[in-house]
Parts: structure tokens; C-alpha cells; sequence
């Protein structure tokens, strides 16, 4: 498989550098680095290219990367001044026809969460994404397109609009579907839907991406997701190669008042949560009181290396956190059981009293 990102490039005339401008650029960059927010970060992804630049590698390489770094370029402006609403991603397969239950229910969903606030991403292409688009509006909608030999030209409801975001590989794509979102929706799809359904369950299982709500959905009756749970139950769960508390990292339903449900009342105490040192920390919307921090101890140790979950104050790694003032919770995880993880965040939401606002307005971060 070629990553080859223009396959006509060889026959196309190299640009002419601007050699003076850029070194004048590069200059005034490296001046203000000391003093630019990020500088130390910017400087190493700098020091990377300057160790690469003189290591044996292809042209191919180099086009990959130039690929690679305009697809995040693109994805970064665009999502940056969304950065406080949380978006829900909605997968399914473009094959399915706007006269189906399906993209009606997908549709319906998206008009749903979009009217609570939260906006909406897609794949941008044919079918469930469409109905997602459609939903949402193109004002609470990102498209994340992938040209394909077929069924991924950009629906007409994200067509045109400035947050359809172009993308030449599958793998950066990706990692903006998981980074900006905090929340994933399946209906039912094809190969690439599933990848999408074990690719999100990997990263959760293995602590490469943040806990996020992971809600499966299928018309009324339909047996779509149920099938592929006895799968999962048979196959995985009896030979003991998935943990028994890992069903607890996504929700199946074929009732969208659950499945609205399960993602806003996982952010109703809980916030977000980072590493930090090897400590996982947990930002909650409000404190705990200590006989709900006891039960969590009682409840949860066993997820535990050492010591126990306990409140602590922002640490010195996050000062720059734009989550720097909400209150927190400290433990040493063992990054292994994911599922109970899920299960304590879950307890947390139950235990804690959210302040009002919070019921009104999940979908703010």
C-alpha cells in the first residue's frame, strides 16, 4: 500500500525555495521562543526536524511527513475556537439510504444532542454521516473528509462549509476524531465502522486515550449491536482474552433517550483526566464530600498499585491547564482495568452534587 501523497508528484516541478525569507522567518522565530507560551515544545518539534534533515531517508518519507503536518495544521485552526463545547462523533456506514430507520435515528440524534449544545463530527461522506450532518445543521457540524475511489465525496449538508476539513490520510483523520471528541456513536456499518468501534476500545483499554462515553446504537428491535456483543461475549470474554468488566466501556441501545443519556450524564460530576507522573488525576465539576471519597476507596482499591484516592490540588504540571481552578482527584492506577475505571467515573457522577448549571449545560468544557 502506497502512502504516496500525490502519486503524479514525480512528474511536477519542484517549487523554488525561498531560501532568505525563510531564514529570516526562522531567525525572528527563534528569537521569541523563549518568551512564546510554548516555546520549549516548539523548539523540540524544530530540533526534530533539523535531526531528520540529516538522516538517510527517502523522498516518499519526506512528502509523508509534509502530508502528514498540513492535515494537522488544517484540523488544528479549525477546531481551536471550538475548544470549550464537546463534540460527539457519530460513525456509521455511508451506505445507508435516506428512507431507512437508521438515518433517521442517526439523524434524530444529532438534532438531539446539537439542541443540548454539544456539536457534531462526521466523516463527512454518504449515509449516517449525512444524517448527522443533517441533524446537527451546518453550524454545529466538522466534517473530517478522506477522498476515496468511492462514497466520500463531502455530503451536501457540510459541503462547502469552512469546518469540512480535508484530509489525504486515514491515520491523521483519526486521531482528530478521537482527540476532539467526547463522545462516539455507532450505528450500524461496514468494515470501516468497525474499525472504528475496536480502534476506540483499544486506546480506552490500553489508557491511549481519555475516557470518553462509547454508546452503540440501532433502530428499535434491530440486533445489529446485540449480535456483535454475543461476539464479543463468546469469542473474547469465555477465552479470557478481554477483562470481564471491559462491556462497561460502551452502552448498546436502540433507544436514543439512553443514549443521549449515557453521554451527558458522564460529564455531570466528572470533567477530564490526565497523567501526571504516573498518578492519574481526575478533574471533577465539584467537590466530593469525604464520605463519598470512602466509599470510592472501599469500592475501588483493588484498582489500585498503592495508597488511595484522595483530593489534591492542581500539581505543578498543570499549571498552564485551562482546567488549573476545578477540584481533583488523585490515584495511582494500575492502567490495566479500564472497565472499572469507567465504573468509579460512573460513581462519581452518582455520588457528587452537581451545581445547576451543570444539568443544563453538560456539553461545556
Amino acid at each position: 500500500m502506497s502512502l504516496d501523497p500525490s502519486p503524479s508528484a514525480s512528474s511536477q516541478p519542484t517549487p523554488l525555495i525561498n531560501v532568505e525569507s525563510l531564514r529570516s522567518t526562522l531567525n525572528d522565530l527563534l528569537d521569541h521562543l523563549p518568551t512564546l507560551q510554548h516555546g520549549e515544545l516548539i523548539a523540540q518539534a524544530l530540533g526534530l526536524i533539523i535531526r531528520m534533515s540529516g538522516d538517510e531517508i527517502d523522498r516518499l518519507d519526506w512528502k509523508i511527513l509534509n502530508a502528514s503536518l498540513q492535515d494537522m495544521e488544517r484540523a488544528f485552526t479549525v477546531f481551536y475556537p471550538y475548544r470549550h463545547v464537546r463534540k460527539i462523533a457519530i460513525f456509521g456506514s455511508a451506505r445507508i439510504k435516506p428512507d431507512t430507520e437508521e438515518y433517521q435515528l442517526a439523524k434524530e440524534f444529532a438534532q438531539c444532542v446539537t439542541q443540548q449544545g454539544y456539536m457534531v463530527i462526521t466523516g463527512a461522506g454518504g449515509g449516517i454521516m449525512e444524517a448527522g450532518n443533517e441533524g446537527a445543521g451546518a453550524d454545529k457540524s466538522f466534517g473530517l473528509n478522506i477522498q476515496l475511489p468511492f462514497e466520500q465525496g463531502a455530503n451536501q449538508f457540510i459541503q462547502g462549509d469552512p469546518k469540512l476539513i480535508p484530509f489525504k490520510y486515514f491515520f491523521t483523520r483519526k486521531v482528530f476524531f478521537l482527540k476532539e471528541s467526547d463522545a462516539l456513536a455507532l450505528f450500524p456499518g461496514g468494515f470501516g465502522t468497525q474499525d472504528e468501534a475496536f480502534e476506540c476500545l483499544t486506546l480506552t483499554q490500553t489508557g491511549k486515550s481519555a475516557p470518553v462515553p462509547l454508546v452503540l446504537i440501532d433502530k428499535p428491535g434491530g440486533r445489529y449491536w446485540d449480535d456483535w456483543a454475543e461476539y464479543i461475549d463468546k469469542q473474547l470474554m469465555k477465552r479470557g482474552l478481554i477483562s470481564a468488566d471491559d462491556p462497561s466501556l460502551y452502552t448498546i441501545t436502540d433507544d436514543l433517550d439512553v443514549a443521549i443519556a449515557a453521554i451527558s450524564s458522564f460529564y455531570q460530576v466528572y470533567h477530564s483526566s490526565r497523567y501526571v507522573g504516573g498518578q492519574l488525576v481526575l478533574r471533577l465539576k465539584t467537590e466530593l464530600s469525604d464520605e463519598a471519597i470512602a466509599e470510592l476507596n472501599d469500592r475501588f482499591k483493588d484498582i489500585l498499585v498503592t495508597g488511595k484516592i484522595e483530593r489534591t490540588k492542581p500539581l505543578a504540571q498543570e499549571a498552564q491547564d485551562e482546567t488549573y481552578q476545578l477540584p481533583r482527584l488523585i490515584m495511582h492506577f494500575n492502567q490495566r482495568d479500564l472497565g472499572k475505571l469507567y465504573q468509579l467515573i460512573a460513581a462519581i457522577n452518582m455520588l457528587g452534587n452537581p451545581p445547576p448549571e451543570v444539568y443544563a449545560h453538560p456539553e461545556r468544557k
